[in-house]
């Protein structure tokens, strides 16, 4: 089974319990930390866990089998876990029950999406103590809260055993996808319910300046560009490239992705990233507002960002670890660099016209 399919399935495992844990949580107030009845402070004032936190997450989270197991198994905590769909999707229902949160902790919040829910209050103060210094460097304080586990870059990624067996170049901008010898060719994630498609609109954006994204837009759409809700129909379903029946060899994903698609033998991709049409993604944990157990989510951030699973980030979840001490898999610097120049649109900018360029792309793309 190859570590593309068994992140399938890890993801496939993760239930979906969003209603059943919307019922069941507290009704406190966000911003409000409460007493928890399943925790006491020791003789030595640190606080004994125990209990059940539950960890929601977009549907892309995956550790190695057995680690959040040794988690609980050396903090006495029980850990759920809920996948909310994908990042867009899970910003929005954060949002809509920050009065009564999902869980206790959430993981893949990302920077395209994480001030809305920072301006709802959905996120209780929190860092980890002795954060690496790079990982300290990604900390936004803007974005309270939040400690970064991973970063990445959305780019688009090309099936280059299709372009070779088809005798066609493939594209290596952003403006070759509008040219007819790419017609049908290309599948993307809709920005308003996914992280990766509102990192690629903002790479647009920043690309073609205000007064030239949307003309792209529309030209991608005429030149038959097909939008699918979340990252992984676009990837498994749609590429041609993942192995799985897909019929289109360009595709939104990482540039960590061809680090997956790597031939038995190492030697080489079946896949590549576009590494001139990327942008910087940076995805985090943080603790929920009004969570039952807050010594307990604190303690499962504290693991999200330790060595032990920054190091399984890479294999499981396509992203670097946000912590650079961390030793990465030996094929990624051969098959999966980050972008040396990556688009990039301030924090500022996104917050202010984050809804507006929805609605404008929506128009152009959707109709």
């Amino acid at each position: 089974m190859n570590r593309r399919t068994r992140r399938t399935l890890a993801t496939t495992a993760v239930v979906a319990l969003l209603p059943a844990l919307a019922a069941c949580t507290g009704e406190d107030t966000p911003g409000e930390a409460q007493s928890s009845p399943t925790t006491s402070a020791s003789e030595s004032g640190t606080p004994e866990l125990s209990g059940t936190v539950t960890l929601v997450t977009h549907d892309s989270f995956a550790l190695s089998e057995g680690l959040l197991e040794s988690f609980e198994s050396e903090t006495g905590l029980t850990v759920e876990q809920a996948a909310a769909g994908d990042a867009g999707t899970l910003v929005n229902q954060l949002v809509l029950t920050a009065d009564s949160p999902l869980g206790d902790v959430v993981y893949g919040v990302d920077n395209t999406f994480a001030s809305r829910a920072v301006e709802a209050g959905v996120f209780e103060p929190y860092t980890p103590d002795e954060l690496d210094p790079s990982v300290t460097d990604l900390v936004d304080p803007a974005l309270e809260g939040l400690t970064p586990i991973d970063k990445g870059d959305v780019c688009l990624n090309v099936d280059t055993t299709w372009f070779e067996d088809e005798g066609v170049e493939p594209p290596s901008t952003l403006e070759d996808l509008t040219d007819p010898a790419y017609e049908d060719l290309t599948v993307v994630t809709n920005p308003a319910t996914s992280s990766p498609g509102f990192a690629f609109l903002l790479a647009t954006v920043d690309a073609f300046g205000e007064d030239g994204w949307e003309q792209y837009w529309a030209d991608l759409s005429d030149n038959g560009l097909k939008v699918t809700d979340g990252w992984s129909d676009a990837y498994y379903v749609d590429f041609s490239g993942a192995g799985e029946g897909g019929e289109r060899p360009i595709v939104l994903s990482y540039a960590t992705s061809p680090a997956f698609t790597v031939t038995e033998d190492g030697s080489e991709t079946t896949t590549a990233a576009l590494l001139d049409t990327c942008f910087r993604q940076v995805e985090y944990a943080g603790v929920l507002a009004g969570t039952d157990n807050p010594d307990g989510a604190r303690a499962l951030v504290d693991f999200l960002s330790s060595a032990e699973v920054q190091a399984d980030v890479p294999p499981n979840m396509y992203m670097y670890p946000a912590d650079d001490s961390v030793e990465l898999p030996a094929e990624w610097e051969q098959f999966a660099p980050l972008a040396e120049d990556p688009f990039d649109v301030a924090p500022a900018e996104i917050d202010a016209h984050r809804d507006e360029w929805i609605e404008q792309w929506t128009a152009t793309v959707i109709g």
